[in-house]
């Protein structure tokens, strides 16, 4: 086999794994989410950027001041997950390079000095950063619901600020039952993959 990792780990991440729709009411400890993010955080983005925000929709006031936010088609999933986390991008990343890339400091200044380079560096390696996230979700032995059905916009304003790009919601939680929707295709490897 070309793959090291364990067929039953490869199925738990991808094969088997699915974007859920309903959860049980199963709640999602801090500690899980802890443990998520202690292990994404690991996954390679350049410069070592770390731009992805996460804000925890926990509390029922919270909850009622995003679901207006979602399309119609989220809003009742949204309302019902057990945790719901608004990805962001921090389009200040650069302040923390000093901290995160120790042999090479001067990058802050020397790469990203400009709003518009932090921007696009931003939205690419939070995206990263975010499919790591929902890959850590699995790990967990949880399910994850990523949307981006919402207003940006009103989320941004909610519960954000200017220097922060809403990515992505994520529903997440134990899946309910018919928790998904069948396996939709994929694409086959000659169709993705050219050698030159």
């Amino acid at each position: 086999m070309s793959l090291v990792l364990d067929p039953v780990a490869q199925d738990l991440l991808f094969r088997e794994a699915r974007t859920a729709n309903t959860f049980t009411d199963e709640q999602v400890t801090d500690e899980q989410v802890q443990a998520i993010y202690d292990l994404v955080k690991y996954g390679p983005t350049a410069f070592n950027q770390t731009p992805l925000r996460v804000v925890l929709v926990r509390s029922e006031e919270a909850r009622a001041r995003l679901l207006p936010h979602m399309s119609e088609g989220n809003r009742a999933k949204t309302g019902t997950a057990p945790l719901v986390a608004i990805l962001a991008a921090d389009n200040e990343f650069h302040e923390e390079l000093p901290r995160l890339l120790p042999h090479f400091p001067q990058a802050k200044d020397v790469f990203f000095s400009e709003r518009s380079t932090r921007e696009s560096n931003a939205g690419m390696n939070s995206a990263l950063q975010a499919a790591y996230f929902i890959v850590g979700v699995r790990a967990a032995g949880l399910a994850a619901g990523p949307m981006t059905g919402f207003d940006f916009a009103g989320v941004q304003k909610e519960f954000l600020d200017d220097d922060h790009t809403p990515l992505m919601i994520v529903n997440i939680g134990r899946p309910g039952e018919d928790a998904s929707l069948p396996r939709l295709p994929r694409l086959d490897y000659d169709d993705v993959v050219t050698t030159v």
